[in-house]
């Protein structure tokens, strides 16, 4: 069964207080998205192998470290998890970006894959597959199953919000996928909105309705 994190950092904790409350208009969400996605890049990236290297300072030889093992790509869902990415990017520049599009079938209400675009290294990366929110569960798992069918091995999910439900469809899903998120909320709601969530991340983002 894979690994649900929650990031307790005070940063990140404070900064998601704006980000719930519905006074905070498009500008500000967007930045705090923005920011908090940055502080969670370095919590998600915590167990990167490191290799030993020797750097020529301007006084001496240094040892030193730099990151080692397999290479790292962004797959934000298309088009929330893009508020996401370049707080990532900034902490992790060399990382290739993907992107997932998927929309809901108005009949069954599960989400189908419309757009697709990966690195063509696939199986050489590590990925992160980024979305604000984590609610019934069902985008994250087709993302993952993406992924998955065009050969990615090893991959993590980042959410800010997520609901016990999502977590736990997900876990079932794909037991081989670590969770990490910047709260764990309390249920889902009749509409299968997360509460008390933050309201629609991509409406908030990109002032849309």
């Amino acid at each position: 069964m894979s690994k649900v994190f929650v990031f307790d950092h005070p940063l990140i904790q404070h900064k998601l207080t704006y980000i719930r409350d519905k006074s905070t208009g498009t500008k500000e969400f967007r930045e705090l998205v923005d920011e908090v996605a940055g502080l969670m890049a370095f919590e998600i990236t915590r167990d990167l192998p490191l290799k030993d290297v020797t750097v020529e300072t301007p006084v001496g030889q240094a040892a030193s470290k730099k990151i080692a093992g397999k290479k790292l790509g962004l797959v934000p869902i298309l088009r929330a998890g893009l508020g996401m990415t370049d707080g990532i990017l900034r902490m992790i520049p060399a990382a290739r970006v993907g992107h997932v599009g998927l929309y809901r079938d108005p009949a069954t209400l599960k989400p189908i894959e419309y757009y697709v675009k990966l690195p063509a290294d696939v199986e050489e990366r590590e990925f992160i597959v980024i979305d604000p929110m984590l609610a019934t569960g069902g985008s994250a798992i087709e993302a993952i199953n993406s992924l998955k069918k065009r050969g990615a091995k090893t991959m993590k999910l980042m959410c800010l919000v997520a609901a016990p439900e999502g977590v736990e469809a997900v876990q079932k899903a794909h037991p081989d996928v670590d969770i990490f998120l910047a709260a764990l909320d309390e249920k889902l709601n009749e509409k299968g909105y997360i509460v008390p969530g933050l309201g629609d991340a991509g409406d908030r983002l990109f002032g849309t309705k």
